[in-house]
C-alpha cells in the first residue's frame, strides 16, 4: 500500500524522468519503501490548505512543516511531501536522508499495526524545483485525493466483508438455548442489512473507479461518496459481527475485534476523521 502512494501520484501527473525513475523498480515486483506525507496535526486539517509551507528559493525549494500519519516513515526511500506553495497544494519528492528531515516516534494506533505510522518534521528540507510533481508547471490535487477515496474504498470493503462472513459462519454454528444465533430473527435482520450495505458500497466503488479511469466529469465525485459511505459502512458491519458473536466478538481469540479496530482507521487515513 504504501509504495502506491508515491507511484500512483506519479503515474496521475508526474514528468517523464519522475516516471522513468520511480515506475520500473516496483513494475519489477522490486519492494521500495515509497510513502506520502499529507495529513497534518491540526484540527482544521484540510488537504486543499495545508499548514506545511514550500518556498521557491533560486533554482532549489524549501519545506518547513509537521505531519503525521506517514507510512514507513522511518525506513522510506522517497516521500511524496505535499505542501503549500503560493495558495497551492502541491507534491514533492523528498529523499528519506534529507538534511532537516526528521522522523519521531512510530504512532500508537488503534489498529492497522500491520502499517506502521510516523509523525515528520521538516525544517528547511532543501530539494531541487524539479522534484515538485510534475516540475514547475505543478499539478492537480484532485485525481490523486479521489484515486485515495477509491482505494480506500475497495480497502474498507475488503474488511467489512471478511467481518460479515465470519459472523455468518458463527451465526450458523453457535447455538443458544437449543437454537442456532442466525435463526434469531434480531441477528438475521442485522445479517441482512449488513450485507446489504456491503454490497451497495462495492458497487459504489467499483462504479467511482470505472468513472475514474473512463475520465468522467463527476468521477471525483463518485469516489468521495465510495469513500465516505465505506467509511461508515466498516464500522457499522465490523461492530455487528462484534455483536453476533457476542462474549466472544470481545476477545482475540477472533480475528473480528480486529476488524473492528482496522475498520476505524479508514476515516483516518485522508484526514476526514478531523475535519
Amino acid at each position: 500500500m504504501a509504495p502506491k502512494f508515491l507511484v500512483r501520484p506519479i503515474l496521475l501527473a508526474g514528468a517523464e524522468e519522475q516516471k522513468k525513475s520511480f515506475i520500473p523498480p516496483v513494475i519489477e515486483m522490486e519492494w521500495r519503501a515509497y510513502t506520502a506525507a499529507l495529513i497534518e496535526p491540526t484540527f482544521d486539517f484540510d488537504p486543499q490548505a495545508l499548514e506545511t509551507k514550500a518556498t521557491q528559493k533560486g533554482k532549489d525549494i524549501l519545506l518547513n512543516g509537521e505531519k503525521i500519519y506517514v507510512p514507513y516513515a522511518s525506513e522510506a526511500q522517497a516521500l511524496l511531501v505535499y505542501a503549500d506553495l503560493d495558495g497551492k497544494t502541491q507534491g514533492f519528492i523528498v529523499p528519506g536522508d534529507a538534511e532537516g528531515l526528521s522522523v519521531g516516534e512510530r504512532q500508537k494506533t488503534l489498529g492497522i499495526h500491520a502499517c506502521p505510522l510516523y509523525s515528520l518534521k521538516l525544517e528547511d528540507v532543501k530539494i531541487p524545483a524539479g522534484n515538485q510533481l510534475n516540475g514547475p508547471d505543478g499539478h492537480s490535487m484532485e485525481g490523486i485525493l479521489a484515486s485515495w477515496h477509491v482505494a480506500l474504498a475497495a480497502m474498507a470493503v475488503g474488511v467489512a466483508q471478511a467481518a460479515y462472513e465470519y459472523a455468518i459462519d458463527y451465526a450458523k454454528d453457535r447455538e443458544v438455548f437449543g437454537v442456532k444465533v442466525a435463526q434469531k430473527q434480531a441477528i438475521a435482520f442485522m445479517l441482512a442489512e449488513m450485507g446489504t450495505d456491503i454490497e451497495a458500497t462495492r458497487l459504489l466503488t467499483w462504479e467511482a473507479a470505472w468513472m475514474l479511469d473512463e475520465g468522467k466529469e463527476e468521477a471525483y465525485k463518485h469516489a468521495f461518496l465510495a469513500y465516505s459511505g465505506a467509511v461508515d459502512m466498516v464500522m457499522m458491519v465490523t461492530d455487528r459481527a462484534v455483536q453476533i458473536l457476542g462474549g466472544h466478538g470481545y476477545i482475540r481469540e477472533h480475528p473480528v475485534e480486529l476488524w473492528m479496530r482496522n475498520g476505524r482507521g479508514f476515516a483516518a487515513f485522508t484526514g476526514l476523521a478531523m475535519v
